[in-house]
């Protein structure tokens, strides 16, 4: 799996090279990385597939202003971003431009 170095999303592959859905960073995929991932398009009789779109948000949402572009609402995730005996860091993305911030204690 390949993420985009500068906003940390997934890089998917779209005409022969990676590509973010979220910036619009674009790597290419070289024979190396080839061999790093396979792809089996036969399934078991019990596999399930679900085919849906790049926008798929489950992440819960807040009422909270976004510092870069005024938008209200954003999703929010918590992450332990320090040691065990501290609380976690809370973080926010704006549902509108995708800016991701902070909230410290």
């Amino acid at each position: 799996m390949e993420f985009c170095p500068k906003c940390g999303k997934v890089l998917f592959p779209k005409n022969g090279q990676f590509t973010c859905d979220g910036c619009g960073y674009q790597k290419g995929v070289t024979e190396e990385s080839k061999e790093q991932y396979q792809v089996n398009e036969k399934l078991d009789k019990e596999d399930t597939v679900i085919v849906t779109d790049g926008d798929v948000n489950t992440l819960p949402t807040i009422k909270v202003i976004c510092p870069k572009c005024g938008n209200n609402l954003a999703a929010w995730w918590l992450q332990q971003t320090r040691s065990a005996d501290e609380s976690e860091t809370r973080f926010f993305r704006c549902t509108e431009c995708d800016y991701t911030w902070r909230e410290y204690d």
